[in-house]
């Protein structure tokens, strides 16, 4: 897709992977939208883009578990920028515990963000894009998704449930020239540890398949536009959950070793 002109709208992109998602989109041309709860954050991102594209950039403070939150900002977008063209769901958060220990209090508000908030707000973009007969969603899920880790209980839930989510909802947009795209990253060298894991150790003790925010952001944006099924990144724990679908008492051990490190 040239994205010259064209709106993308980033929730979750005060930092991290959504942050540079905005970024790459507006070296691009794009007329970039980013929404999370840091105000202040995101109008750092507005003005980066800004200078990146040439073009208005947009900033509106999102909380994705509300939904009256949702349906202000949506009403934002619909009157100060205009249909949208690309959205990727990237808010989310995840947290690392032993579920018999769980406060199941984060758990409900981890679906709330993760699952019914990225639902409802996708919703809303999506019936547009319908009436418009074209438009690029991007879910971003995760590795856990596919292959679930001890301590990762509930944030997995959130993740399968949202690879279920995309797989269905590409199908029903396909006959309105909609794609759906779901991205299954493993870690990535973002503050999303300093929530899920304060320990600090997990990223460290994961070496060299840690994942770049940056490269992974240009992965994304180069398939904006395309109708791209997946995109599974680092290939190799790509390839372990094949080999846990395949062989599912082996990949139990990979999941509960070498993957293991929390």
């Amino acid at each position: 897709m040239d994205l010259t002109d064209k709106v993308v709208v980033v929730t979750g992109s005060s930092a991290g992977l959504g942050e540079q998602i905005c970024y790459e989109a507006a070296k691009r041309g794009a007329i970039v939208v980013t929404c999370a709860r840091r105000i202040n954050l995101i109008g750092q991102v507005k003005e980066r883009c800004i200078e990146l594209s040439g073009k208005e950039a947009f900033a509106f403070q999102l909380d994705i578990a509300d939904p009256d939150s949702v349906e202000a900002v949506i009403g934002k977008i619909s009157e100060e920028v205009g249909d949208v063209d690309v959205l990727v769901n990237n808010a989310g958060f995840g947290l690392f515990n032993d579920f018999v220990s769980f406060d199941l209090d984060v758990a409900r508000k981890m679906f709330e963000v993760n699952v019914l908030g990225m639902m409802y707000f996708t919703q809303k973009i999506a019936i547009s894009m319908v009436d418009n007969k074209k438009g690029h969603i991007f879910n971003v899920a995760s590795m856990a998704g596919k292959m679930a880790t001890p301590k990762s209980t509930v944030y997995s839930a959130t993740k399968f449930a949202v690879l279920g989510f995309s797989n269905a909802l590409r199908l029903e947009l396909r006959p309105e020239n909609v794609y759906v795209t779901t991205i299954n990253p493993g870690p990535i060298a973002t503050e999303f540890f300093d929530k899920a894991d304060p320990s600090g150790s997990y990223l460290e003790n994961l070496g060299n398949i840690v994942l770049d925010p940056q490269k992974l952001a240009k992965t994304i944006v180069n398939k904006m536009g395309k109708p791209t099924r997946e995109i599974n990144r680092p290939f190799i724990m790509a390839g372990a959950s094949r080999f846990y679908d395949l062989f599912p008492h082996m990949g139990d051990l990979l999941a509960g070793g070498l993957f293991n490190r929390k």
